[in-house]
């Protein structure tokens, strides 16, 4: 199963990271799998309790795949947090199942922008990833990964873990028909995992906790120094090119050193809201539509709470606006 190091499409010669859908491709005529993971796996999930079915598709999938690692992570309901949950690893390669527990997405939020986006992610090679995926880097590097494939796992439309395998040997492109294959493993983990009633005893009552009664801190990083600040005191955010400025409840605004494109896949949609393409605001802290706005009277902006200037709204955006709103 796996791939030669020196064929033209090794991944030394590919993009750093690829972004692969995982809708279920049409069906063309090629060489049927020797394994379908699928069967593989929903045997697994029908015989035994989610848990112990999914560490043994990891395990099983694993060695098919030729991975050195197959992992699983869970987020919190809020999406804010996350942590590993199994592992499973080949020989004497080291395990990391233990280490991020509760950790902020923040730590993923490049990678984080794309799963909830329903992408799986393919990095061919760790090294070379951007910059803005410094923080995820630093811990694959550490963990001594050096090709990862991460496929999203999603119930009921919203993103509830990730799935996928690790390449600490030596730089690894997985075929797309094994990514597909782990795709619809995902699937019925999604199903078998988070479409149980509670009386099942599946979820882990740690990672299922919310943040209700509390504020959920978010970290910023910011030049020379990184602060948590809680979710309800940003009320906006625009983009400066590749980094963003994020204004602060009762504050002027900071410099985080991350593109908005990593804030609007992190921030819960049940609270924030794209308005333009280069801004992003909390909803809570709207305080005025204003729809004859602008030199011609036809534009749309917005008035956010302690904020002196309007927030223009793009055309494309005033819809859900509206709908968000409830006017």
């Amino acid at each position: 199963m796996n791939e030669q190091l020196h064929r033209p499409d090794h991944p030394i010669s590919l993009p750093p990271y690829e972004l692969i859908e995982t809708t279920e491709p049409p069906c063309i005529a090629a060489e049927k799998p020797a394994h379908d993971w699928a069967y593989l796996a929903a045997t697994h999930l029908i015989g035994s309790p989610a848990k112990a079915a999914i560490a043994a598709i990891l395990e099983e999938t694993g060695e098919l795949a030729g991975a050195d690692r197959a992992w699983m992570f869970e987020y919190c309901d809020d999406l804010l947090r996350f942590r590993n949950t199994e592992e499973w690893v080949r020989g004497d390669v080291s395990s990391h199942v233990g280490d991020l527990q509760q950790t902020p997405v923040t730590m993923i939020g490049w990678l984080h922008q794309w799963l909830v986006a329903g992408k799986a992610v393919m990095i061919n090679d760790v090294a070379r990833l951007p910059r803005p995926a410094r923080a995820l880097q630093a811990e694959m590097l550490r963990q001594n990964d050096k090709s990862v494939l991460c496929v999203p796992v999603f119930h009921a439309g919203t993103l509830r873990g990730c799935i996928g395998f690790d390449a600490t040997r030596a730089l690894r492109r997985w075929p797309i028909e094994e990514i597909h294959q782990l795709v619809r493993c995902a699937k019925l983990i999604g199903i078998a995992r988070y479409g149980r009633s509670p009386a099942y005893g599946e979820r882990d009552s740690e990672i299922a906790t919310t943040s209700a009664g509390t504020d959920p801190i978010v970290h910023l990083h910011m030049p020379g120094r990184t602060r948590g600040v809680p979710l309800s005191a940003i009320v906006g955010l625009r983009s400066a090119k590749d980094y963003t400025q994020i204004w602060l409840k009762d504050e002027a605004a900071v410099l985080d050193l991350r593109p908005l494109s990593f804030w609007s896949g992190l921030l819960p949609k049940s609270s924030f809201l794209r308005i333009h393409r280069t801004a992003v605001i909390n909803l809570s802290h709207v305080t005025e539509l204003d729809r004859h706005s602008g030199p011609t009277k036809q534009g749309w902006a917005v008035r956010l709470r302690r904020l002196p200037e309007l927030w223009a709204v793009s055309r494309p955006y005033r819809q859900e606006l509206r709908s968000r709103l409830g006017i």
